[in-house]
């Protein structure tokens, strides 16, 4: 047991208060990680506002990056010392993991939604009273983690912690949207509706791999700029017209198109942008949206529904690592950093805009 800071979120909808808290040496197959840095996420956010009473006071944090401090007796993966980036949570042995797509995981919920182990206890406790933690197995939000080692992935100790965060969520996310589901074609066109942290990895991704043209579509103007700077051929404001425009852009329609914002309109307009036989993958988190059918059946359009951008993290962020290495996957021009405790200017950063994608750093 080991005295941690933890920022902890009472109740729904509370801020977040950093506590000091106690934490468990990791089990035989746990992994113990000194936080360096962490992503923040809408997911954060988003769970934060909506997460059950009854599974609170709670720790959230779901990109962490840090180094290993110590592991359990039958850890072979990695060692003390050793720079990691945390992911998401799997069984590992159902078939969805077998068939390395462990974003599908039939325990997911359980391993990274349910404020536990699988086993329903929490490696954190607040005054001797059980802290609900384990979000997306890790709860980064915290100067230590506790990690089941599958969501543990080595990175090059040369690896800014600040770029290794964002890699084991949003960067996987948008990357893995292109790179391991739409697989495109250099050539076919691609939009991005939506140039946050996710969408701008998946600009990356591709123009990495050679779309032409890529198109981004966000509100804010900076990040207009943003994707310019990164590749893309043309970034425009959402609004009346975009379905015209982006048709102009791409010669009748794009092939491709990543949606990461979940409103209804947006996806809609997606659709309706989309050449015959296009694909549109949805990540952004949104409500219901209702669909042409007739539509859909005439221009053979592919939907896609992505998770963490169906990604075996042991493979993929490897990759995106030598992606980055290459200067084809520059992951930091999207990064502002603040201090741990200053997470709420983090927060209203991300809200207005300033910072596409902000990671907290540990002194």
């Amino acid at each position: 047991m080991r005295r941690v800071r933890a920022m902890v979120v009472e109740a729904p909808g509370a801020p977040f208060t950093v506590r000091d808290a106690d934490l468990e040496d990791p089990r035989p197959r746990e992994v113990l990680v000194r936080m360096s840095a962490v992503g923040v996420c809408h997911t954060d956010l988003g769970m934060r506002d909506t997460w059950p009473p009854q599974l609170t006071p709670m720790v959230f944090g779901h990109e962490g990056a840090g180094r290993v401090e110590a592991v359990g007796a039958e850890v072979t993966g990695v060692a003390p010392g050793d720079h990691v980036c945390l992911t998401f949570a799997s069984c590992g042995v159902c078939a969805q993991c077998a068939a390395d797509h462990p974003a599908y995981c039939r325990s997911a919920r359980t391993l990274n939604l349910s404020g536990a182990r699988d086993d329903g206890t929490s490696p954190l406790s607040l005054d001797g009273t059980p802290l609900h933690a384990a979000f997306f197995g890790q709860s980064s939000f915290a100067t230590h983690a506790v990690v089941h080692e599958r969501g543990v992935v080595k990175v090059p100790s040369d690896l800014p912690a600040a770029v290794a965060a964002p890699l084991g969520c949003g960067g996987q996310t948008g990357a893995g949207t292109v790179l391991n589901r739409l697989r495109p074609e250099p050539g076919s066109s691609l939009v991005v509706l939506g140039a946050g942290g996710v969408g701008l990895s998946a600009l990356m991704a591709a123009v990495a791999v050679g779309c032409d043209p890529v198109v981004a579509v966000d509100p804010v103007a900076s990040r207009r700029t943003l994707a310019i700077e990164l590749g893309a051929t043309a970034a425009l404001p959402p609004g009346d017209g975009l379905v015209a425009a982006l048709r102009d852009l791409t010669d009748g329609g794009p092939h491709h198109v990543v949606e990461t914002t979940g409103r209804p309109e947006t996806v809609r307009r997606a659709v309706g942008a989309l050449r015959p036989l296009g694909q549109l993958a949805l990540l952004g988190l949104g409500g219901e949206v209702t669909f042409d059918v007739m539509g859909l059946l005439a221009k053979g359009v592919r939907i896609h529904g992505v998770i963490e951008g169906d990604s075996d993290p042991g493979r993929f962020i490897p990759e995106l690592v030598g992606l980055y290495g290459r200067g084809l996957f520059p992951l930091d021009r999207l990064v502002t950093t603040f201090p741990f405790e200053d997470i709420g200017a983090a927060v209203a950063a991300m809200r207005d805009g300033s910072a596409v994608k902000p990671v907290l750093t540990f002194a």
